[in-house]
């Protein structure tokens, strides 16, 4: 039977933090049967109130994550340039969360292709409305790019900002997903060519100095979050969870959820709101090999 893998890119998790919104992204690696199936680790994913799926049974997987809660999901279509395919898959809460808008990026070549002239996946764009934070209207890219073409497609999400700016007319902009933005994908000429990273408007909330990866034999900040919104933003609330140490585990069992660790970031909420949890998630599903990934979060200052 074939295996189909996840990714989990992004999630807007549910837990008690003083903010209203918690966005965090997750590469859960080479998620299949196997793993879904393996209680340990589905445990540890689920203290952390992440999760995953097969490709197929997304509605089974919304009603498991709250029974107390009401949780929608919107989902791009299956892309790919070869039989290898991916999808994007946003769920959140919808008592507190509200889609005023989605658009898969451009495709181009004609009928049937799911391709733009430089992305191998094109981004799926979400507009969401939060009425408890501070940001009230927050747009979504989520993006992975091809570990061979990464800075390319790096920087070819500046002109996907502007369109979104052009069209929506909102500078609320936060770029998640697997941009494979470190180590051998990104070199430092190549970082310089980049306008996500050598505009000054654009912040990487996790420095090139974090390590986001779960093995001791590697030090690299694959995993980032990126910043308008820096007023909506929880100052130093950007960060690496390390599960491993939070639940005293061994790095094999740590390898077994994932070589990445979540990061997060909270949205403050307007001073007079309550404490609100709110939950989002954005999953990228993908059929064929594994690659090495990595996860940035960026957003426009």
């Amino acid at each position: 039977m074939r295996t189909v893998q996840l990714l989990l890119v992004i999630g807007l998790c549910v837990t008690s933090v003083a903010s209203s919104l918690k966005i965090c992204a997750f590469n859960v690696q080479s998620f299949g049967e196997s793993k879904a199936n393996n209680r340990k680790v589905m445990g540890i994913l689920l203290k952390r109130r992440t999760f995953s799926s097969r490709l197929t049974p997304i509605p089974p997987v919304v009603c498991r994550l709250d029974r107390s809660n009401s949780y929608s999901y919107v989902e791009s279509e299956r892309l790919g340039r070869t039989t290898y395919k991916e999808q994007y898959v946003y769920i959140y809460r919808n008592n507190k969360l509200k889609v005023k808008d989605q658009y898969q990026y451009p495709k181009v070549g004609g009928e049937g292709t799911n391709e733009t002239d430089v992305f191998s996946r094109g981004p799926f764009i979400v507009r969401f409305h939060s009425s408890t934070t501070l940001v009230k209207d927050l747009i979504l890219i989520g993006q992975h790019t091809s570990p061979k073409r990464a800075m390319k497609e790096m920087d070819e999400l500046y002109t996907v900002f502007k369109w979104i700016y052009k069209n929506w007319k909102t500078e609320n902009v936060m770029i998640l997903g697997d941009l494979n933005a470190g180590c051998s994908y990104v070199t430092t000429k190549g970082w310089r060519a980049v306008r996500l990273r050598s505009d000054p408007r654009f912040r990487w909330l996790i420095g090139d100095e974090q390590d986001t990866t779960v093995r001791e034999s590697t030090h690299c900040a694959y995993d980032r979050s990126g910043k308008e919104i820096m007023a909506g933003i929880e100052p130093g609330s950007a960060q690496p969870f390390n599960f491993k140490k939070d639940l005293r585990l061994t790095e094999a069992e740590a390898l077994e959820v994932s070589d990445h660790f979540p990061v997060e970031v909270d949205m403050r909420k307007p001073l007079a709101a309550a404490t609100d949890e709110l939950l989002l998630a954005l999953f990228l599903f993908q059929t064929g090999a594994c690659q090495r990934r990595c996860i940035s979060i960026i957003s426009l200052r």
